[in-house]
């Protein structure tokens, strides 16, 4: 008898830089647009298997639902990836967001980073609701919690 193999996740790898995303963002006049971009962003995620939406991998502090899977880019274990998903679109789009400031940077490096002021480069945070930024911050604090354990 053969065992089923373990479900395999594929990390987010951004496609842009988080400078090149700012670029963009900011070719945009007005917020309906930069959200419609968002939402884009959100969309080209990789795929998140149904076998990690699981307790043990759901953000806590988060109206919509959102898991996050911890990972290394490449094999890597120096740099930090993760994978994740939300039932909601716009949160997808934030998860992207967060993966281009994040994705293959050392656990030093993420400690360092400021997502607040990267979100106000973005023109986001006049637009998040307080919900909707609560739940930004608790991911933010997994994806630092999960940095510092690698």
């Amino acid at each position: 008898m053969s065992e089923n193999p373990a479900p395999s996740v594929t990390m987010i790898a951004p496609e842009l830089t988080f400078e090149e995303l700012a670029e963009n963002f900011g070719l945009f006049d007005d917020w309906e647009d930069r959200y419609r971009y968002l939402i884009d962003l959100g969309r080209k995620l990789p795929d998140f298997p149904e076998a990690f939406k699981t307790e043990s991998y759901k953000v806590r502090g988060c109206m919509s639902q959102v898991w996050l899977v911890p990972g290394h880019p490449d094999g890597d274990p120096n740099r930090f990836a993760f994978a994740a998903d939300s039932d909601a679109h716009i949160v997808k789009g934030l998860i992207a967001v967060l993966g281009s400031l994040y994705a293959g940077k050392t656990p030093e490096e993420i400690g360092g980073i400021d997502p607040e002021a990267a979100f106000r480069t973005l023109g986001l945070d006049q637009h998040l609701s307080p919900s909707r930024r609560n739940g930004l911050v608790s991911m933010v604090e997994k994806i630092r919690t999960f940095a510092r354990a690698a």
